[in-house]
């Protein structure tokens, strides 16, 4: 496999999206590898749209509520060699795909996209959100010495081979479980962001620029996902108290550059041994 060409796999989460998923496929590459769309179990034909938009989709029904369950079940499903996160509402560019992807191919493990570094932006974003995201990104740059500028911001990519150090197994469904699992929500960007870091891979900041949705409402709470995400970072920063555990120095030393394949990754082989 050339470097220049790893096969990307693109997970979009989506429930009850289907008047938005025209223009999100509309402006999909070509050259995708796969296409996984989660359903969280819409009513208004989201499923229907997106078979007849882009043959050959693979439809993942996600087996309990929130984004992060569904994100979970969508990683799970991919088969290729980068997993790319893309919002089902329309305000994130398909188009920014191969900028992603390209920061992959040339040496970084994790790229992350941010509305505030150059080239970036949002129409988006409240106030009361802009402040809040550069609170809690400094929090986050202070308890893990990394520098990240947009810490709650869903588009990222990332090799494949990162999975086992994200910890997102999608578990069983709400009923066998009886409860939602940690990262189930809206959290989960800022869950990610943080056991990247932990686990030291090497994250480079990818410019994006965020529009507003579409069609339909949000189910984001400003201050009440700003407490899960808040809370996301307390549990996480001091998990050998809480009773997280912590990343083990094997999966920590597993993450160096790959020698046996043909593109620079964290090796699933090696991490797996």
């Amino acid at each position: 496999m050339a470097t220049s060409s790893p096969r990307v796999s693109l997970v979009i989460p989506a429930l009850n999206e289907a008047r938005n998923l025209p223009h999100v496929f509309a402006q999909l590459p070509r050259d995708l590898y796969e296409v996984v769309l989660v359903d969280g179990h819409s009513s208004d034909g989201t499923i229907e749209v997106a078979m007849a938009q882009w043959p050959g989709i693979r439809i993942i029904r996600q087996n309990r509520r929130g984004k992060g369950n569904a994100l979970a079940c969508g990683f799970a499903a991919c088969r290729g060699d980068v997993i790319v996160m893309l919002d089902a509402d329309g305000s994130t560019s398909p188009a920014e795909i191969p900028r992603f992807v390209g920061a992959l191919v040339a040496g970084a493990d994790f790229a992350k996209g941010s509305r505030f570094v150059g080239g970036g932006g949002s129409s988006d974003l409240t106030r009361v959100r802009r402040t809040g995201n550069r609170v809690l990104s400094a929090a986050v740059n202070a308890l893990y010495g990394t520098s990240y500028t947009d810490l709650c911001y869903g588009y990222n990519a990332f090799w494949s081979g990162c999975l086992p150090l994200l910890g997102m197994d999608p578990g069983r469904s709400f009923e066998e479980e009886g409860r939602t699992r940690w990262g189930d929500g809206f959290e989960i960007e800022t869950l990610i962001n943080v056991r990247i870091a932990k686990a030291g891979l090497r994250v480079v900041e990818v410019p994006s620029f965020e529009r507003n949705r579409l069609h339909g409402l949000s189910n984001l709470n400003a201050f009440s996902d700003g407490l899960r995400v808040l809370r996301t970072i307390g549990v996480e920063r001091w998990a050998d108290l809480l009773g997280t555990p912590r990343w083990p120095d094997r999966q920590r030393r597993a993450v160096e550059r790959c020698l046996e394949h043909d593109w620079p990754h964290p090796c699933p082989a090696s991490i797996a041994s």
